[in-house]
């Protein structure tokens, strides 16, 4: 594909960053700039971003990318996709984004077996607009839209979105990864790369959930979000692979 225009080999070179300190998503952009690096994406790879933290990506990324609107990446990446079967499609969305207003979109193109890569970030909060409660909000976890803490009777439970993909007939890859140590952050980057080499090989729709902190919507401090993430947030949402029918596993 005919570059057509001058781009840094690393895809952080010169760029800002626009997350704040403590949170996780920047760790997850990185893991997928290393990747696009490591497939050699760059030149042709498409990423699709939500609304959310995650639009954020675009200060850091420099390949082509769309920013959706509210919950739509998954039929923005479908159109993309079908038009340019042949180029690579990166989605990455959020849990309000993914869970909320556009769980809609992401179970028909998981049910529709879509090729493209959902990487969805989990902190368990609408991050950008103010800590409001979000679909994986814990129970009994507070918000600004729940300020005694979520209930059951009134909200349902957190929703499992990893699991609930998991049981459609036509995904290849379901996996819920972290964020939050050395060793998680390469099982995780381990994860996304099964998502990306499928694009390349057999084809089929890849799902990688990763759960991540909120420090300034949480309320705590970096490092006590971390110990959130490993303890009630990893007790709701147990890591592992839900689905893998990969060729090579």
């Amino acid at each position: 594909m005919t570059t057509l225009y001058e781009r840094p080999k690393n895809l952080q070179e010169g760029k800002g960053f626009g997350y704040c300190p403590g949170c996780l998503h920047g760790v997850v952009d990185k893991l997928i700039s290393e990747l696009i690096d490591e497939f050699d994406w760059q030149d042709k790879v498409m990423v699709v971003l939500p609304i959310g933290c995650g639009t954020m990506r675009m200060m850091t990324m420099n390949q082509n990318g769309i920013v959706s609107a509210h919950g739509r990446a998954p039929a923005v990446a479908t159109g993309v996709k079908r038009n340019a079967p042949d180029i690579p499609v990166i989605v990455k969305q959020g849990d309000g984004d993914l869970g909320a207003i556009g769980t809609s979109e992401i179970i028909h193109a998981a049910n529709r077996g879509e090729n493209f890569t959902v990487i969805f970030v989990n902190n368990t909060t609408y991050g950008m607009t103010g800590g409001q409660m979000a679909p994986t909000t814990l129970v009994g976890q507070k918000a600004s839209t729940a300020k005694q803490g979520r209930k059951i009777e009134d909200a349902g439970f957190p929703m499992h979105m990893a699991e609930l993909i998991a049981q459609l007939k036509a995904p290849k890859f379901v996996a819920r990864c972290a964020v939050d140590s050395p060793a998680n952050i390469r099982k995780t980057k381990a994860a996304i790369r099964k998502g990306f080499a499928l694009q390349e090989g057999e084809g089929g729709f890849s799902f990688i959930e990763v759960l991540t902190n909120c420090p300034t919507n949480w309320g705590v401090s970096p490092k006590k979000s971390l110990e959130i993430v490993r303890g009630p947030n990893m007790e709701e949402f147990p890591l592992g692979e839900f689905k893998n029918e990969l060729e090579v596993k």
